[in-house]
């Protein structure tokens, strides 16, 4: 279970980390000297952007701790954590945004438009360059950064548009509208990621896994009979992990190894990076779970 063949993505988070912190306070500036609530708003979501990319980088870096007899797997979890955390964050921001909001569209405050767009478009900017830097990471706590980071990039393009229309028109109800658009952009891909990180906490099978097809694979080896009280679980975003009991009748030893190898080959293309197999000749009398698997499928 070593990180030796994940990207590492610590360089990429530690200079998006000083990209969010420089813009974060450019758009408080810019948010109180224009007057713009969608600003105001967007650096609220920059501010959890700062967390976010802490509490990732402290999570990766823990991650590559040694296991020890106290903490046998390490601190793997700690990036599902980290991510858990960071999308209540997210969730806790967007209500702020928009009960903000609603306190505006009561009492409209003018908007410097001129200042807003300029400051948006350095957001803009800020945001591509911190989504070049993070894409394409299937680690769970990179993408839960990267979400943070998605959402902001859009919600520039947004503010930007907000700007021009509110300097053409002088229709500042545009922000406060805005704003809630954004929030409820931010709670949608929040909601997710944290169906994503509970789900992973309470050992749910990968929802990318296909779990039947994993033990069809498993007992199509020469030699299986069967497979029972199957538990298949992430440890992280990249790395499952299965326990289960082998049902065969192979009496010799050299045999049921290169069965136990075969199935562990054929499981690193569901990212099953640790397995526990237990070989049985005479099939456990307590099989509840999933059976006898090969003869009845499920």
């Amino acid at each position: 279970m070593t990180q030796d063949t994940v990207p590492d993505y610590r360089k990429s988070m530690k200079i998006a980390f000083i990209i969010t912190l420089v813009f974060l306070l450019v758009e408080i500036a810019g948010g109180v000297l224009s007057g713009s609530l969608a600003l105001i708003s967007d650096a609220g979501h920059m501010f959890s952007d700062v967390l976010a990319l802490l509490l990732s980088l402290g999570a990766m870096t823990l991650a590559l701790q040694l296991p020890t007899k106290e903490r046998t797997y390490g601190y793997h979890r700690a990036e599902i954590f980290a991510a858990f955390i960071n999308s209540l964050l997210l969730i806790a921001v967007s209500a702020g945004i928009l009960w903000e909001a609603y306190l505006r569209i009561l009492s409209p405050a003018p908007v410097q438009g001129g200042l807003m767009f300029i400051v948006a478009c350095i957001g803009l900017a800020a945001n591509i360059a911190i989504v070049f830097l993070l894409h394409g990471s299937h680690d769970l706590n990179v993408r839960s950064a990267f979400l943070h980071v998605i959402g902001d990039t859009i919600s520039s393009v947004a503010v930007i548009a907000a700007a021009v229309w509110i300097s053409l028109t002088g229709q500042a109800i545009a922000d406060p509208v805005l704003s809630i658009l954004i929030a409820i952009l931010i709670v949608v891909s929040a909601a997710g990621l944290l169906r994503e990180t509970i789900m992973i906490l309470l050992q749910f099978t990968p929802s990318s896994v296909d779990f039947d097809q994993v033990v069809a694979d498993m007992t199509s080896v020469k030699g299986v009979d069967g497979v029972h009280h199957v538990h298949l679980w992430s440890l992280c975003s990249d790395i499952n992990v299965l326990d289960a009991h082998v049902y065969s009748c192979e009496r010799d030893v050299e045999k049921i190894e290169q069965m136990k190898q075969e199935i562990k080959e054929r499981l690193k293309k569901y990212r099953i990076l640790h397995s526990t197999l237990e070989f049985e000749c005479d099939e456990c009398k307590d099989c509840t779970l999933v059976g006898k698997i090969k003869d009845h499928p499920q």
